[in-house]
């Protein structure tokens, strides 16, 4: 619709009457007609009246257009819950509404001091930090009193006089409101003009602080509202890490309900248990645990009662898909904030793989020395050895082969595990190392893996032990199980190390020396301890013994000087 056919308003209709009406007044002025004396003066008054008219109609006008301005602007800023999107569109509405050259928008922060969170000028456009100059004492005095103030000259206002703000950035026009929540301070609007004065009327100020009602309504709905949604990502992420440490956890862990309904189970709990989730969280204690109920049971419900923890509760069953497991669970209640039972919390932890490895073990101790076993690091085994000073003793059961012709296959086992047994203890007992054992007879040496200066002296002590052990067997046994043995020793280097492949290794000694205590053990007689002339010398002051004939054995170019051991001196 151009200017041509736009009907006229109501307020340009009475502007156009009270101008004919002065033009009226005017031409009957400067007539000669000779008119009552009201008649001017009464069309005057039309013309003033009218002019009034006209101007409460502009003014009724121009607040229904703010009025429509800020229902519009309401609406705008409320579609958006992002604080820094509410912010822009409240300074650039701001800015337009005003007619000011700069709008600033300042926020308490959480130290409480205010500072500009969104600057923008007239052309929609973000103020760059060298401009970002305002009246301090204007701000100040709207945030000390809470009230808006408005100047139309801030370089004569005497509010301002003298203010260094003012002066230094030559301020003019200006209009600072409060923005309040439920008569809290949480910021200030503030607009300004730097060239003109005069910018800003009361209808400009009314108009700020209407508005400044609803902006701040829209911030802090938009703070609240970035403050929960970081809330929420800080919850989420320590729900995650939470989740995440929770299924990282090597011990099973069982949450339940006061009514034993499972709640929860991590990754570790579904492996022991051999169930997924599902087949888990949401079924009854009775059923997740069918297995080891009848024994866990009683110490669930005595968690229930006393409401105590119970720790270290362990527990062997059978599984219908692994067999024989060993279970260790600590029961506690589950309480919540404040300390009230809402169920029971379960940390269920599968020994089965752990005793089975420390069984391992202690059979590997039997049959291997535990200072050997100390030397060894599983991390760094690798095939070859030293040389090293040792003393060798062997030792056997003579006459087992004729017995074990008469005698069951188990109680000769037995049997001949008695008599291995006490050589055993008897070269642990001195700290010798067992080399391995050969069928009815055992190989030990002294020396290593751990020095000992008394080594050879260990050696015929642990064979005299041996035959005080053999003595005690044979009045436990019956006179037909009476078995004698044989020892040999001799002392020389050997080459200690494993021997073997990656699959398949031995920890043993090699050499010559190993070769002539065998060879010396097995010429020996019945309950005989022989030791070849080295090992004598190094244990002549401390025993009794007495010449044995040479022994001429194979692979020796000469024949060996021999001795029997009778005791210690």
């Amino acid at each position: 619709m151009n200017e041509q056919t736009r009907p006229t308003t109501v307020n340009e209709q009475i502007m156009t009457l009270s101008l004919q009406a002065g033009k009226v007044r005017s031409e009957l002025e400067a007539s000669k007609l000779k008119l009552p004396k009201t008649t001017i003066e009464d069309l005057r008054n039309l013309e003033l009246t009218l002019r009034q008219i006209s101007e409460k109609i502009d003014a009724f006008q121009r607040e229904h257009n703010n009025m429509l301005a800020i229902a519009n602007v309401g609406q705008v800023i409320n579609s958006s819950l992002e604080l820094d999107e509410v912010l822009l569109i409240v300074m650039d509405n701001i800015v337009r509404l005003t007619k000011a050259e700069r709008g600033f928008l300042m926020l308490r922060d959480e130290n409480g001091e205010m500072v500009t969170r969104m600057a923008r000028n007239w052309e929609q456009e973000s103020i760059n930090s060298s401009e970002l100059t305002v009246s301090k004492s204007v701000v100040g005095r709207v945030i000390s009193t809470s009230e808006p103030i408005i100047t139309t000259n801030a370089q004569e206002d005497q509010r301002f006089v003298g203010q260094e703000s003012i002066v230094a950035f030559n301020l003019r026009s200006i209009l600072c409101v409060p923005l309040k929540v439920k008569n809290e301070l949480i910021g200030v609007i503030y607009a300004d003009n730097r060239i003109r004065t005069g910018i800003f009327t009361e209808s400009e100020k009314n108009l700020l602080v209407a508005f400044a009602n609803q902006a701040a309504v829209a911030i802090e709905n938009a703070r609240l509202f970035s403050s929960l949604k970081h809330t929420l990502e800080e919850v989420t992420g320590l729900k995650n890490l939470m989740d995440n440490v929770f299924a990282s956890i090597a011990s099973g862990v069982i949450t339940a309900d006061i009514g034993n309904q499972v709640t929860l189970a991590n990754r570790a709990a579904e492996n022991i248990l051999g169930h997924t989730n599902p087949e888990i969280v949401g079924h009854h204690l009775d059923e997740v645990l069918a297995s080891v109920l009848k024994e866990i049971d009683p110490h669930l419900i005595e968690v229930r009662e006393t409401d105590k923890a119970i720790v270290d509760l362990e527990i062997s069953h059978n599984s219908a898909s692994r067999g024989n497991v060993d279970w260790r669970l600590n029961l506690s209640p589950l309480k919540d904030a404040g300390q009230k039972t809402q169920g029971v919390a379960i940390v269920l932890d599968d020994l089965t793989e752990r005793k089975k490895l420390e069984a391992q073990r202690r059979l590997f101790e039997r049959m291997v020395s535990p200072a050997v076993i100390e030397q060894l690091d599983p991390n760094s085994l690798h095939l070859g050895g030293k040389r090293t000073n040792i003393t060798v003793l062997f030792a056997d059961i003579r006459g087992f082969t004729t017995f074990s012709e008469s005698m069951e296959a188990e109680k000769l086992v037995s049997i001949l595990n008695l008599y291995l047994a006490a050589m055993a203890e008897a070269v642990l007992e001195h700290e010798g190392t067992i080399d391995k054992f050969m069928g009815d007879a055992i190989m030990a040496w002294f020396n290593a893996p751990i020095p000992q200066p008394d080594h050879t002296l260990r050696a015929v002590k642990t064979a005299l032990a041996i035959r005080n052990s053999i003595e005690k067997l044979y009045k436990e046994l019956p006179t037909d199980s009476h078995l004698a043995f044989g020892v040999g020793i001799h002392c020389g280097d050997a080459v200690l190390g494993l021997i073997g492949t990656e699959k398949r290794l031995e920890y043993t000694a090699i050499s010559d020396s190993v070769n002539t205590a065998k060879r010396i053990q097995e010429n020996s007689a019945k309950n005989q301890i022989l030791i070849s002339k080295d090992a004598y010398d190094h244990v002549i002051n401390f025993v009794e013994a007495k010449p044995h004939a040479e022994m001429t054995v194979k692979g020796k170019a000469h024949p060996l000087e021999v001795f029997e051991v009778l005791g210690l001196k």
